[in-house]
C-alpha cells in the first residue's frame, strides 16, 4: 500500500478506531491493524471523512468586494452591482479571482465543487473561458463542476439563451435559472428543463428568493421535474421562502418535492445577509430548515454561495463553518441533527451531485480530509480546522493542530 492511515475515525463509527489503506489513488483495506512498506500517517483518533462537496458556489463573481458598492445590501442591490462590474470582467481576470476562491476551499477540504456560472449579452462567455482554464488547472485537488444559468433573466434577455446553449456545448454540465428576474418565471422554467433534456444535465435553480409566499415557484418545478423524469437531478437553491410558510403548508411542500425528486440546498450565509432586511426590528432569518425537509425524505445539502461580494461581503470557504452557521439559525442541538449538518456538506452533498465513487469504502477514490475532532458531531459544534487533505490518495494540504505552549509543570488537560 502506498498509505495507511492509523488510528482513524470514522463518520459512521467514531466510536471505533480503523487504520485506512490506499493504493493507486483507491482505498483498498479498511481494518484494525493493517501493515505495509508504504508512508503510515497516525491521526490519533481524529476524524477521517470523505471530502468534502461544495453544491453552490460562484467563482465567476467571488473576490469583487472592493469594485461594488454596499449601500442597502439587498437582493436588488447586489444583483445591480454585479451586473455593472461584470460588463469589464475578462477571462484572465475571472481565473485570477476564481483561482484564490478554489485554493481556500482546497485548503479547508474542499475536494468536489459544482459552481454557477452567469451567461447573458453583457459578460459572454468570458467567465466560462476562466473557470474552465481554474478547472483544469486545479484537478490534481478538486472536481469542478460548471452550472450555466441566467442570473439577469432568459426569455427577457435577447441572446441569453443562445449563449446559454454555447456553455453547455463548450464545457457546463449542468443548468440552472434564476426565474425571479425573469418576466416569465415559468417560462424560464420550462426552457431549462428542454435544455437539461436536450444536453442530458443536471438541473439547479435559484428559487423563490425573498419573502412573499403568495405564489412559489418550487411547484412548477416539481411539476416539471416529474413531467421531464428528472427526478433526482433536480436541484433547487436559496428557497427563502419556506423560512415564511406555515407549518402544515412547509409539510405539504416537503412531501411533494420528496415524491418529484427535488432536492435543497440551503445557502446559510447568504440568506441570513440578505434577508429581513424589510423590516426595522424583529428581523426574520430567512433560512428554510433543511432538517425538517430531511424528515420528510428531501435530500439536502449546505453551501457556501458567494464569497466576498455583494451578495455575501465575506466567507472562508468553510464548509464546516456552513454547518455550524445553519446549526446556530435553525436551534440545532440533538447530536443526531448535529450529524446531518455535517452530512449535507458531505455525503448528502455528494447524492445531490450525483457523484459516483464517493465516500470511504474500498474501490472508491481516496478523496478525504483528517479535521482534529473525535466525531461529525465534534467537527460541526468546535468548528474543528482540516489537519490534513487527500486527493485520489495524493496529499492537498497540511495544516498543523495548535500547540500551547505551557510553563514548565503545568499539566496538560486530557485530549
Amino acid at each position: 500500500m502506498d498509505l495507511i492511515v492509523a488510528n482513524a475515525r470514522l463518520p459512521d463509527e467514531p466510536e471505533r478506531l480503523v487504520d485506512i489503506g490506499i493504493a493507486g489513488g483507491r482505498f483498498a483495506a479498511i481494518a484494525a491493524g493493517l501493515t505495509g512498506d508504504g508512508e503510515r500517517l497516525d491521526v490519533q483518533g481524529r476524524l477521517v471523512a470523505p471530502g468534502f462537496v461544495e453544491t453552490h458556489i460562484h467563482l465567476d463573481k467571488s473576490c469583487i468586494l472592493e469594485r461594488c458598492q454596499s449601500a442597502r445590501g439587498d437582493l436588488t442591490e447586489a444583483i445591480g452591482e454585479v451586473a455593472r462590474v461584470k460588463r469589464d470582467f475578462t477571462a484572465e481576470d475571472v481565473f485570477a479571482r476564481a483561482s484564490r476562491t478554489v485554493e481556500t476551499c482546497i485548503a479547508q477540504g474542499t475536494t468536489q465543487m459544482r459552481t454557477h456560472l452567469e451567461v447573458d449579452p453583457g459578460i459572454g462567455l468570458r467567465s466560462l473561458e476562466g473557470v474552465l482554464a481554474v478547472r483544469d488547472a486545479y484537478r490534481w485537488a478538486i472536481d469542478i463542476e460548471i452550472c450555466v444559468f441566467p442570473q439577469e433573466g432568459l426569455l427577457n434577455n435577447p441572446g441569453t439563451d443562445e449563449l446559454m446553449v454555447a456553455a453547455l456545448k463548450g464545457g457546463a454540465t449542468c443548468v440552472g435559472a434564476a426565474p425571479y428576474t425573469d418576466s416569465d418565471p415559468h417560462g424560464q422554467i420550462d426552457r431549462v428543463f428542454e435544455m437539461a433534456r436536450e444536453f442530458d444535465v443536471d438541473i439547479d435553480m435559484h428559487l423563490d428568493f425573498g419573502t412573499d409566499t403568495a405564489g412559489l415557484d418550487l411547484e412548477h418545478v416539481c411539476d416539471c421535474a416529474t413531467r421531464f423524469g428528472w427526478g433526482g437531478r433536480t436541484a433547487i437553491g436559496h428557497v427563502t421562502k419556506l423560512a415564511y410558510v406555515e407549518p402544515a403548508r412547509r409539510a405539504a411542500i416537503a412531501r411533494r418535492m420528496s415524491d418529484a425528486g427535488v432536492a435543497l440546498t440551503v445557502l446559510p450565509s447568504t440568506d441570513l445577509f440578505l434577508m429581513g432586511r424589510d423590516r426595522d426590528h424583529a428581523k426574520t432569518r430567512g433560512v428554510a430548515e433543511a432538517h425538517e425537509f430531511l424528515r420528510h425524505g428531501v435530500n439536502c445539502s449546505l453551501s457556501t454561495n458567494n464569497v466576498l461580494n455583494p451578495f455575501t461581503p465575506f466567507g472562508d470557504c468553510s464548509l464546516v463553518r456552513m454547518a455550524n452557521l445553519n446549526a446556530n439559525i435553525c436551534h440545532v442541538g440533538s447530536a443526531h441533527d448535529m450529524g446531518e449538518c455535517f452530512h449535507m456538506v458531505t455525503s448528502r452533498s455528494a447524492r445531490l451531485l450525483n457523484l459516483e465513487g464517493y465516500g470511504i469504502a474500498v474501490g472508491n477514490a481516496a478523496d478525504f480530509v483528517v479535521l482534529d475532532a473525535a466525531s461529525p458531531q465534534a467537527a460541526v459544534a468546535e468548528l474543528a480546522p482540516v489537519l490534513d487533505g487527500f486527493k485520489r490518495g495524493r496529499r492537498t494540504l497540511t495544516r498543523k493542530p495548535a500547540e500551547l505552549h505551557f510553563p514548565d509543570g503545568a499539566h496538560h488537560a486530557a485530549r
